[in-house]
């Protein structure tokens, strides 16, 4: 006879199997309880176009369009690479709850505080790792990097540093050692075009149902990366611009592609504009040398930029801490700040208009108790 917990896995062994390669788990198992059936069957999303989505069933692949109803339900939730849907033939009828998110503000909104994006840009969900993909050419830009890991870390992901065309360089060794200064126990790894440079460690996050996803800007060697992990040409790649060193947007879909180690990689279009939507405790992540400092500051809401005795200030002043990451800190400091005051705010505003519905009806209620 078998235990109750053990007549589960049992069940999702046999039953599921053929889904396991593509990250199937106990988590999305637990969603289904009576909602599939021989029409009605789980799949995840792996490609992303404009009008459908690619979705695999672990035994082939096709595409699929939302529902009516899941398109016009502005509370719902919409696919994204790598999300389980529940599907009927060619039609997802729902997202299955995520694990994770990699999330960010919608872009289009630059400049200042008052002009940070309104709303959510999910990129991919029920990740393992997210690769940070920066090119040892005009790509190289620590603070970028900086703004990368605090938005990773404030989704709740784990990052990797991949630090591609190392052959430009006799010496890339000191990129790698620039970027662990500031990537405090972020693994990093330099990666050539002539050998197989930092490839043999990649693959070790390949493994069979891990899930990872890749940002970088245009041009970083995203997709160049995937092709050569793969060992055939996936993706397209293009040449940078030798004017402004800048790529141009060869990938302009979202795909998860299996790989042959037997994991899986979503390779994204390069972004642009690195704008923050969670206002988890991301940036401590990112700056935990910062963090530690402020703990000796006078006051305790000290913003480390004129407060006298500030710790961080004279970490500054005595060579500990560089000024361009203090400024980089604080800037991200205030746009998550603003942020989570301007969703609370939000937030608060939406109840107080939820009870002020309430007591109009009320009123309306008491007005006709009075007429009868």
């Amino acid at each position: 006879m078998f235990t109750e917990e053990e007549d589960r896995d049992r069940l999702f062994n046999e039953n599921y199997r053929h889904l396991l390669h593509l990250g199937w788990s106990a988590h999305f198992q637990a969603q289904l309880t009576d909602r599939c059936d021989e029409e009605v069957i789980p799949a995840r999303v792996v490609g992303v176009r404009k009008n459908n989505f690619r979705i695999s069933d672990g035994k082939k692949e096709r595409l699929a369009t939302v529902s009516g109803r899941l398109r016009h339900n502005a509370d719902g939730v919409y696919p994204v690479a790598g999300d389980w849907v529940l599907v009927t033939d060619t039609v997802i009828l729902t997202v299955l709850p995520r694990i994770n998110t990699l999330s960010r503000g919608a872009a289009g909104k630059r400049g200042k505080q008052d002009e940070l994006p309104q709303k959510e840009q999910v990129i991919a969900a029920n990740l393992d790792r997210v690769f940070v993909v920066c090119g040892l050419d005009r790509d190289f830009n620590l603070r970028r990097i900086e703004r990368y890991l605090t938005l990773i870390y404030t989704c709740g992901l784990n990052p990797a540093i991949i630090l591609t065309k190392a052959d430009l360089h006799e010496n890339p060794e000191q990129f790698r050692a620039e970027v662990e200064a500031i990537a405090f126990g972020v693994p990093t790894h330099l990666v050539s075009a002539l050998d197989e440079t930092g490839l043999v460690e990649i693959e070790a996050y390949l493994s069979p149902g891990q899930t990872t996803t890749m940002v970088g800007s245009s041009g970083a060697g995203k997709s160049t990366l995937v092709n050569r992990l793969s060992g055939r040409a996936l993706q397209v790649t293009g040449a940078i611009s030798d004017s402004v060193g800048k790529g141009k947007h060869t990938t302009t879909t979202r795909d998860l592609i299996v790989m042959p180690q037997g994991g899986m990689v979503i390779d994204n279009p390069g972004i642009r504009e690195i704008a923050f939507w969670n206002d988890n405790d991301g940036i401590g992540d990112a700056f935990p040398e910062i963090e530690s400092l402020a703990a000796g500051c006078r006051f305790s809401d000290c913003s480390h930029s004129h407060e006298p005795s500030c710790r961080v200030l004279q970490a500054v002043a005595d060579g500990e801490l560089l000024q361009s990451r203090l400024a980089s800190y604080n800037k991200m400091k205030r746009e998550l700040t603003y942020l989570s005051d301007r969703q609370h705010k939000s937030a608060d505003h939406l109840e107080k208009e939820r009870w002020k519905g309430v007591a109009l009806k009320v009123k309306e209620l008491k007005k006709r108790n009075r007429n009868k």
